[in-house]
Order: C-alpha cells, then sequence, then structure tokens
C-alpha cells in the first residue's frame, strides 16, 4: 500500500515520533545525546518551530511541536541529516540511522495537548530508564527536566506549556506536576499513537461501541482528533495539494511557451537563460516577458528567473511595452 502524503501545514500541532532503524540505538551516549538537543534546538530556531514537549530515548524520540511558516519537513531535514551524518562518523558506521522516515501526526490542540505532554515527558519512565518521578526530574534528556529546572534546554517553550495550569507560575508548576502523576498508571496510551480510528474516538472501548450502534465516524492515521477535526484537517490538506498541482501544470506550460519561442526564433534555453544580452536576445526576452504575463500572469521575479534577467529588468520590460502601447493609442489615424 503506498504511503499517504504528510499533512504539513504551517501553525500545525505534531506529534513526532522517530525510531532507530530495526530498533537500534540512535543516541548511545552523552555527546550523542548533547548534538541531538542542540540540533533539534538551533533547527527549531531557523524554521520559527515551537516545542512544547520531548523526550530522547536510547532507540528512539517523541516531539511535541507547532510547525512555522516553512512547515514541518523542511525543519526535521535540516535537524536530522546533520545529525545522522555526524553520528555515523562518531560510531563508523554506514547507512541510515532513522527507521523509515519519521512519523508525524497532526493534533487537535484543545482536546490533546495536555495529554500529549504528559504522554511525551512519561515516557523516560515508563521505559525503565528512571525509577520515579523523582528520578525523572532529574533526566535531562527529556522536556519535563526543563519543566522543573528551567534554563537547559532552552528549545521547549516552558512558559506555554505551564499557562495551561495557571497564570501564576509557582501554581502552574504545582498543577503541573500532579497531572504527571496522576498518569502514571495510564500505560502505553495507544489511543495517542495507535490506529486513525482509535485516535478519533479516543479509546479502543469508544470503538467497540461505535460498531454495535454503526454510527459512521471519519477517521485518518495521520490525525489525532475527532471526526470533524479529522475531516477539516483533510480537506485544507487536499486543497493545497490541488494548488500545488495547478502551479505544477503552469510551469510546465511556461517552459513550453518559452521552449515554443526560442525554437521560432533559432536560439535555446541555455541562451536565454544565460543573462547576455547579444544581437536579438533582449528583444526575445522582452517577447517572452509580455507573453507569459498576458498568458498565465506570473510575478516578475520568477520570469526574470525562467530567461536570466533580474526584477529590475523585467519591470523595464513592463513598462516599455506599456509606453508603446499607450503611444500608439495616442497617435492620430490616417484618413
Amino acid at each position: 500500500m503506498p504511503r499517504q502524503a504528510r499533512l504539513d501545514a504551517p501553525g500545525t500541532l505534531h506529534h513526532v515520533i522517530l525510531r532507530g532503524i530495526e530498533k537500534k540505538l540512535i543516541a548511545e551516549n552523552r555527546k550523542d545525546r548533547l548534538e541531538f538537543v542542540e540540533r533539534m534546538n538551533q533547527a527549531a530556531v531557523k524554521n520559527d518551530i515551537k516545542i512544547f514537549a520531548w523526550a530522547l530515548m536510547p532507540n528512539h524520540a517523541h516531539i511535541l511541536l507547532k510547525s512555522g511558516k516553512q512547515g514541518l519537513s523542511k525543519y526535521m531535514r535540516r535537524f536530522l541529516t546533520g545529525y545522522a551524518i555526524n553520528y555515523n562518523k562518531r560510531h563508523n558506521r554506514y547507512g541510515h540511522l532513522f527507521q523509515n522516515r519519521y512519523k508525524s501526526i497532526v493534533c487537535d490542540e484543545e482536546a490533546y495537548f495536555l495529554q500529549l505532554v504528559r504522554y511525551i515527558h512519561l515516557n523516560p519512565l515508563r521505559a525503565k530508564l528512571v525509577k520515579n518521578l523523582a528520578e525523572l526530574d532529574q533526566y535531562a534528556w527529556c522536556g519535563h527536566y526543563e519543566m522543573i529546572n528551567p534554563g537547559f534546554h532552552p528549545c521547549l517553550d516552558r512558559k506555554y506549556v505551564l499557562a495551561w495550569f495557571d497564570k501564576k507560575e509557582s501554581e502552574a508548576l504545582k498543577r503541573y506536576k500532579n497531572f504527571l502523576k496522576e498518569g502514571l498508571h495510564q500505560g502505553q496510551r495507544p489511543e495517542l499513537v495507535g490506529g486513525g480510528l482509535v485516535r478519533t474516538m479516543g479509546n479502543w472501548s469508544a470503538v467497540a461501541s461505535l460498531r454495535q450502534t454503526r454510527e459512521k465516524q471519519f477517521s485518518d492515521e495521520r490525525v489525532l482528533g475527532n471526526s470533524d477535526f479529522t475531516i477539516k484537517i483533510i480537506k485544507e490538506a487536499d486543497e493545497k495539494i490541488k494548488y500545488q498541482i495547478h502551479r505544477s501544470g503552469i510551469k510546465m506550460k511556461v517552459l513550453e511557451t518559452i521552449t515554443n519561442i526560442c525554437n521560432k526564433e533559432g536560439i535555446t534555453i541555455k541562451e536565454i537563460s544565460g543573462g547576455s544580452r547579444r544581437g536579438r536576445l533582449p528583444q526575445i526576452r522582452s517577447k517572452i516577458t509580455i507573453g507569459l504575463i498576458k498568458e498565465y500572469g506570473l510575478p516578475l521575479a520568477e520570469i526574470g528567473r525562467q530567461i536570466g534577467i533580474s526584477t529590475s529588468a523585467v519591470s523595464r520590460i513592463v513598462s516599455k511595452n506599456e509606453k508603446i502601447n499607450h503611444n500608439s493609442k495616442q497617435r492620430p489615424i490616417k484618413k
């Protein structure tokens, strides 16, 4: 079955899960862990990513984040590629470090934000890397450490998380700790990372009840939220894909238009995009520019990239053409 396209709209809350290939280690020592956290932080700053919870385990990691204007994919590439290269060098290994591509689940913030923060920050305890909450407070490779000891991992948006509990920081921190304590016996929480319908309904018992009543609910493996939220996210993604396909189609037509004009004029695309002003090239560029604007409404900067001149040069061509058209309209008709 082909994998589905990633849902990657800017400003979306994502639960990202990274796993080592064949369940192998992704962080073996302190140097690995320091670089992982440093790259996660640096890439977040450069890509306007907000991180609310994270946990680095020996063979996998969880991150709860909100994507910036450039979306999630660019951040993850910048973060993971450099880390994997350096990790391989340090440990004298080759090949992929992470299993397939990372997993990202779009989450309904209002319904699931606090549950996901707790689920992720309790990961080291569930994995028995620490014995209790007191030891978790001192486990440096988890966002919970920043919640308790602010300043060590600045990539975590601690204020945003605490604001969900109370306006006063001391009271918010107290409630946050109690909230974590209440979740100690909740187990693996498959409804937060499992199949689409399980996520949509909240748990397996709700799914069983739904099947008995035969009530229809829309679900998707890539979404954590109710039916209405899931439909909204998928609809937004579909519109984005349609737009991308539309723009891709226009680019193909633009290339076809430039190719046809070049063939008629007896020159190559390489010549037209090379920036040279030799012979008739400026006149041919003017012809292409006016044609692309009239036919497709392309931005001046994009036209400049296509034909090898600056945006200001394209603007001059347009101004000159408008002046010629204006003068021709003003010229008296000979009887």
